[in-house]
């Protein structure tokens, strides 16, 4: 049996009472949360603490896509819930308190924690009450929080977990960036981007067929204005959780290899790893260099779960090139297949003489397949639900100036294309003035569509309006 006088804890030994260990010494400290995608910073003492954890529940309606809320269950008001940032050997003092406007109980599993239910036990807490409990850091690592209260998975799928951090005692070595990524699915009763407030699916949860699989809580939680920033040359760390409740995640960050992961969150590294398993309830520390600018894009390689139900976020790397890492394309061959002489010609080269129309169309195609065709098909129609069409699409016919822009800059959020809501999310393109303006005249012109040849020149100047702030508006006719 065990009892605490103040922080002296005492231990039932051979009938009497012993002191195991005196911390009434200790500094006692309130720990620092970081709110995803943002990470507490380090821990700079090297002695153990008594360190103070507040955390409140709270069931609260938000934004799960574009158009689409969803009621969450939270640890702190946000999912995933705040990271916790602790040293190997301190002693945590752990409050949960249960918002007076919730329905349900909650409590709390810290898989950080050595006891029976990581303390779900100690932490049941009833609506409008407060529970807590401590617990001793013993294991260093990332480790997934989650609501443990029955119907366990349905907390979880709610929107109830998190991360700890058990830093090693001596620290981590220091990088330039942090930051705090959680995958979690979700189950609702609409499908994907149906808009309106979605309910819990049960039905949808135990067939592990989720609707929407995203990073930090909701579609588009790192993208555009959201998107993770570095520059050249810094070292990015990213703690990286799976709430689950049932899929395992392939994280991997395209244009990026990790140089090295710390595997499930423990002390075990691999290095050069281009994608890793992140299991449910589980976790993943994964560190790299970035060496050249750009736009390096956050996915579960189960890659339909990224295009398809929401696990996209982005890393905007800003700085100078080097050219010898990655040149970017250099030239564009005319490949003739059978051992055919190949033609060779200088990447995007500026065209002697104004193409017609026709001879844009044409140049157009060839874009078109390369880049366009896997989202929105050969024949233009799309995927339904899915990728909006080209053929016919009102959406697109009625601003060639809108339709540059989102080519240049990309698109994210809901359109309605001929009568149907899209919520996708459409990445820029690294295209010149000449191609973006022959796959448009191509689009354009094609699947029934009719439109006046775009120019260069009209591609050009909306580029200039996007790198100076401008908006965009209409430019040509039907």
């Amino acid at each position: 049996m065990k009892k605490q006088a103040g922080w002296m804890v005492m231990v039932a030994l051979a009938g009497g009472l012993v002191v195991a260990d005196d911390m009434t010494a200790w500094p006692r400290v309130t720990a620092e949360l970081g709110f995803a995608p943002n990470v507490p910073p380090p821990i700079t003492r090297r002695e153990p603490a008594v360190v103070k954890v507040d955390l409140e529940v709270r069931e609260l309606e938000g934004r799960l896509a574009d158009g689409v809320t969803y009621t969450f269950w939270t640890f702190g008001g946000t999912v995933p819930g705040p990271m916790i940032r602790v040293r190997e050997g301190d002693v945590v003092e752990f409050s949960l308190h249960n918002h007076p406007s919730s329905k349900l109980p909650h409590n709390i599993d810290l898989h950080a924690v050595t006891g029976p239910g990581g303390g779900a036990a100690a932490s049941f807490t009833a609506p409008g009450h407060s529970s807590t409990f401590s617990f001793k850091a013993i294991n260093r690592g990332l480790y997934v929080y989650h609501c443990a209260t029955a119907p366990v998975g349905m907390h979880i799928a709610n929107g109830m977990y998190g991360c700890i951090l058990v830093e090693p005692a001596d620290g981590l070595p220091p990088v330039d960036r942090e930051y705090y990524v959680v995958q979690s699915e979700f189950y609702t009763t609409g499908r994907y981007g149906e808009q309106g407030h979605q309910p819990f699916s049960m039905e949808k949860a135990l067939d592990e067929k989720p609707d929407y699989v995203v990073f930090n809580g909701s579609v588009g939680s790192m993208v555009g204005d959201r998107a993770i920033k570095a520059n050249v040359g810094e070292t990015v760390r990213l703690f990286v959780g799976n709430g689950g409740p049932n899929l395992i995640s392939s994280f991997h960050v395209i244009g990026e290899i990790f140089d090295q992961v710390h595997v499930e969150g423990g002390d075990l590294r691999n290095q050069n790893v281009q994608t890793t398993l992140v299991p449910a309830g589980g976790s993943a520390i994964v560190e790299f260099k970035v060496e050249v600018p750009g736009t390096l894009v956050l996915v579960d390689h189960s890659i339909f779960r990224t295009f398809n139900k929401g696990s996209l976020g982005m890393m905007k790397v800003e700085g100078p090139e080097d050219l010898v890492i990655y040149s970017g394309k250099q030239r564009d061959d005319i490949y003739q297949p059978e051992g055919q002489a190949t033609v060779t010609t200088p990447a995007a080269p500026a065209p002697e003489r104004e193409l017609t129309k026709e001879e844009r169309i044409e140049a157009g195609k060839i874009v078109y397949n390369q880049t366009c065709f896997a989202c929105h098909q050969a024949n233009g129609q799309g995927l339904p639900g899915v990728f909006p069409p080209l053929a016919k699409a009102d959406y697109l016919m009625a601003d060639a100036k809108r339709a540059i822009n989102i080519v240049i800059g990309g698109l994210q959020g809901e359109i309605e294309v001929n009568h149907v809501t899209y919520n996708q999310v459409m990445t820029p393109q690294s295209l010149t003035d000449d191609q973006v303006a022959n796959v448009l005249t191509f689009v354009m012109n094609s699947w029934g569509n009719e439109h006046e040849a775009i120019a260069p020149a009209d591609v050009a100047a909306v580029r200039a309006e996007i790198e100076a702030g401008g908006g965009v508006g209409e430019v040509g006719g039907h």
